[in-house]
């Protein structure tokens, strides 16, 4: 189990982990402490515990690394309302690029910000991969697009933007994107879908960040759910699969497009 128990050398008895985790947290008022029973219910292996504790008492292992920096415990303090505000109203789904691939590192940043994203009950059931291989992408674009021809009501919506596509792109499903991310998972369950769509809006901010676009590959995902083999193209395995392209954007945005607000029930 990575949730070991409690330091006593550390703990002073506070209850903050009795409070945030009563399944596995027991107070023992005739020893006076709180105890970390051998969880025979399930624990989330969320780390909340870890992260509350002011003392920093509870033992773990094989959790990954356990980090603390200025500001953590008030998040807020980073980035003003305002500010982020603007980064999400800015936000564009890109879909033209520059042919630059982006450096592994840049990669690995994109990746890591997905991975700190929530999931439902924890599961973090959730795999990455990133295909770059212009020949690779390409391959996979027909077969995207031959899949989604094949079936009449995706032929009326999309055949004549297709057809526009290829005088533009090579591989028009993807824009001639640099990178294609895959994030899947082998769950057959609805929130999969749920949690990949947050993993991803995490890494698409991420990249943003970092002078980034990406753009949200709904077609890939439609494509491999109608046609499993087609995740053998991506090398990508699973039930539920999301994608979304990535590179240096070779557009540019000099004010945000108009959008029409909607009511909110319940605000007075």
């Amino acid at each position: 189990m990575p949730i070991l128990g409690i330091d006593y050398g550390k703990c002073v008895n506070c209850g903050i982990c009795l409070r945030i985790c009563p399944t596995n947290f027991v107070e023992d008022k005739n020893q006076d402490k709180i105890l970390f029973e051998d969880p025979k219910r399930r624990c989330s292996l969320d780390g909340h515990c870890i992260a509350v504790c002011p003392e920093d008492a509870i033992l773990h292992k094989n959790m990954g690394q356990c980090v603390s920096f200025e500001g953590v415990d008030k998040p807020e303090t980073f980035v003003s309302y305002d500010s982020l505000y603007k980064l999400l109203r800015a936000h564009r789904s890109i879909r033209h690029y520059k042919k630059e691939k982006v450096p592994t590192d840049l990669l690995q940043k994109v990746c890591d910000a997905m991975q700190y994203a929530p999931t439902g009950g924890n599961m973090r059931s959730e795999y990455y991969s990133i295909l770059s291989d212009g020949k690779q992408i390409k391959t996979l674009s027909d077969a995207v697009q031959k899949e989604l021809l094949s079936y009449p009501a995706w032929r009326d919506m999309y055949e004549d933007d297709f057809t526009c596509a290829a005088k533009v792109y090579k591989s028009p499903i993807f824009h001639d994107a640099p990178h294609v991310v895959f994030v899947f998972s082998g769950l057959n369950i609805d929130i999969e879908v749920s949690d990949i769509a947050i993993l991803i809006t995490y890494g698409r901010l991420a990249a943003q960040s970092l002078g980034l676009g990406t753009c949200w590959n709904g077609w890939t995902s439609e494509a491999m759910a109608l046609n499993p083999k087609l995740k053998e193209l991506a090398g990508v395995r699973g039930s539920k699969v999301g994608v979304f392209t990535l590179g240096y954007p070779d557009v540019t945005y000099y004010r945000v497009p108009p959008r029409a607000f909607k009511t909110v029930k319940g605000l007075t």
